[in-house]
């Protein structure tokens, strides 16, 4: 059941192909029905197929899919992950080539911050230090080595993070370590001076779908472009509409360049709509009409107009949070949706505040997206850095997170000679803690402690040669004292049962990840790379997110919060001219709503404590009028505010009562 364009899509495969694929035109399901086709008339080998996505989930979705059309062998022939995952694959089996030994290390986002805060000295503020991450972050992006971010630093902060680069590559070496900008950034640079590790890698994947292409930056895209080689087996899938990511280096233009890099790009449009209302496409057609396009596209839907969209305007961020709650519960009498049915959807995690106030006081469930996720409990981090450790003996970042976890009592002052003498020697801590002649030069008790630890490691060195990697976890908690320090630091019998919890639920993961002979190293870099990918998505409750966070999502019911000038655009967007950027991010949001829209803004805003007057977003104006009502010129608006008034009161005076 795929309609002209997507099926001209799938069964192309005469060369270069790009889909320009609206919101809800179906791109996953055409993506997915390509490869089952490519595998069902024997083109291309399962095995040598990769498709390759921005997020975990939007892989497991894909997988799902396929494996429902396929052969279970296919199935699990297919190479469907992230970009991260998949450059991770490469430097498994290229380490050498790409300078690393064998079981290297890959830091987390946290590993990484407090290395540059380390390498960046004493009293660097958490502001500069997140600056200088994401300077650092952009140079690989691009696919600078230390030396040519140095030659093309211009400003003194780029200078600035240029040598801390340096720095920092350099302590990664010594570390046997990579960070995530690594997985990619790395191979790129294998495929490109090493002619035959670009020729097997091009056999070995034989024919390459990309999604979500306008979020690729300039590093992802050359990492495409060497796997793919001149004849151009590729299908890439992408929206310019909904590119979002630049602060993160995603350069929607790397669409415009297929078309210079493969002169035979064949291009095809997906512009049906399966999601949203008419009036919804309407409105967000007339809104993404202001920029510029290389591909124009309009979106359009055989379903019904739907209601008016509604703009509501409100005093301040408090009142606008009790009309939120109180539209909510208005609508979902209405339209008989459940809570999950409806987002509220806000340019920064800031804007959630007074909503969870709201949200508390009228008794709505509602369901926060960025919670801590699973894989940053402190317990958990704590297992991997031991993994991490028992793999690579040469992981710093790993010695310094579990060497005093459980508590043994060695202090910051010998960890800083240990430090001092690694680096003489040039080995790692731990293999400093096994030197006996460098462990003299500290005092008698913390010398024992750390020849302790480096003997306790050693036998979970050699229990992982015989155990499966979620029996080395058992190991691991028992052998180190973790399981004991838990049940001393956890006061609350409950809070203790949730971290237990928690390790049993890793080492279930593991049993799951641990097919044939997976090593536990292997199986905590690909954790690694899981991020907030596996949260729960909170049950039936109101969803609470960031626009950004927002996208590849749909709800019945969409309400936009915060559509002033100076929040959406944001004020640095206003000052130096970026605003398609913010027009596409207000496009996602309107494309996430399949039936209502409500979009708000507040005429006061409030900032150090002091008030200000606040512009309704320009984006506002840009919206076709016919397909709006405005708070004070509509019977029906002004009718439903009226009620909106009298839920919300209804609503505190129900909480009162209990």
């Amino acid at each position: 059941m795929l309609n002209p364009q997507q099926r001209a899509a799938v069964e192309y495969t005469g060369g270069p192909l790009l889909v320009l694929a609206g919101a809800g035109s179906g791109k996953t399901r055409v993506i997915s029905e390509k490869i089952a086709r490519l595998v069902e008339r024997g083109d291309v080998p399962a095995a040598k197929i990769a498709a390759i996505t921005f997020t975990n989930k939007a892989a497991r979705e894909m997988r799902e899919r396929v494996a429902r059309r396929v052969t279970a062998d296919a199935a699990a022939a297919l190479s469907v992950c992230t970009f991260h995952a998949l450059g991770l694959k490469f430097l498994q089996i290229e380490h050498a080539r790409a300078g690393l030994r064998r079981n290297f290390s890959v830091l987390d986002a946290d590993d990484s911050a407090g290395l540059v805060k380390e390498l960046a000295g004493a009293g660097v503020k958490s502001d500069r230090l997140f600056q200088l991450r994401q300077l650092l972050s952009r140079m690989k992006g691009d696919g600078l080595t230390p030396a040519a971010a140095l030659e093309a630093a211009r400003a003194p902060r780029e200078l600035d993070a240029a040598r801390l680069y340096a720095a920092y590559q350099k302590r990664l070496t010594a570390f046997n370590a990579v960070d995530f900008d690594d997985l990619i950034r790395l191979p790129v640079a294998v495929l490109r001076e090493d002619a035959e590790a670009r020729a097997a890698w091009r056999e070995r994947i034989r024919y390459l779908l990309v999604d979500e292409c306008q979020d690729t930056n300039a590093v992802q895209y050359a990492f495409l472009q060497l796997l793919a080689g001149a004849r151009g087996a590729f299908t890439c899938v992408g929206d310019d509409d909904q590119s979002i990511y630049a602060w993160r280096g995603a350069d929607p233009g790397n669409l415009d360049k297929l078309a210079t890099d493969y002169p035979n790009l064949r291009v095809i449009k997906l512009e049906q709509n399966y999601r949203c209302a008419q009036r919804v496409l309407r409105a967000a057609n007339a809104l993404i009409a202001h920029n510029p396009h290389a591909h124009p596209k309009k979106l359009w839907s055989a379903h019904a107009d739907g209601e008016r969209i509604r703009i509501l305007e409100c005093r301040d961020a408090e009142h606008e949070a009790e009309r939120v709650a109180s539209q909510l519960m208005y609508l979902r009498e209405k339209h008989q949706l459940a809570w999950s049915d409806c987002a509220v959807l806000y340019r920064g995690n800031h804007q959630a505040r007074p909503l969870e106030k709201a949200f508390r006081l009228s008794r709505i469930p509602y369901h926060l997206t960025g919670a801590l996720s699973f894989l940053d409990r402190v317990e958990v981090k704590d297992i991997l850095a031991y993994l991490r450790l028992i793999a690579n003996p040469d992981d710093d970042a790993a010695f310094l997170r579990v060497v005093n976890v459980p508590r043994r009592e060695i202090g910051a002052t010998t960890l800083e000679k240990l430090g001092e003498l690694a680096q003489a020697k040039h080995l790692s801590m731990l293999r400093s803690a096994h030197q006996p002649a460098g462990l003299a030069q500290l005092a008698a008790r913390p010398a024992a402690r750390l020849a302790g630890f480096a003997e306790l490691m050693d036998q979970l060195a050699d229990a992982a040669c015989h155990a499966t990697p979620a029996e080395l976890v058992e190991t691991v908690l028992h052998h180190t004292g973790y399981a004991q320090h838990l049940a001393q630091a956890s006061r609350d019998p409950a809070l203790h049962e949730r971290k237990l919890g928690n390790l049993r639920e890793l080492m279930e993961w593991f049993r799951a990840m641990g097919r044939g002979h997976a090593r536990a190293g292997d199986l905590a870099a690909q954790l690694a790379l899981l991020g907030h990918a596996d949260r729960d998505e909170g049950g039936d409750a109101v969803q609470m997110m960031t626009l950004h966070a927002a996208k590849g999502l749909e709800f019945r019911s969409i309400h936009i919060v915060g559509c002033e000038d100076g929040t959406l655009p944001h004020e640095g967007a206003i000052d130096e001219g970026r605003l398609d950027e913010e027009r596409r991010l207000l496009y996602v949001g309107i494309t996430r709503a399949k039936e209502l829209l409500q979009l708000s803004y507040s005429v006061t805003g409030r900032r150090w404590g002091q008030a200000f007057k606040q512009k309704p977003s320009r984006f506002l104006d840009e919206l076709p009028a016919a397909e709006l009502y405005r708070d004070g010129t509509d019977p029906e608006a002004e009718a439903e505010a009226r009620h909106d008034a009298a839920a919300a009161q209804l609503a505190k005076i129900a909480a009162l009562l209990g």
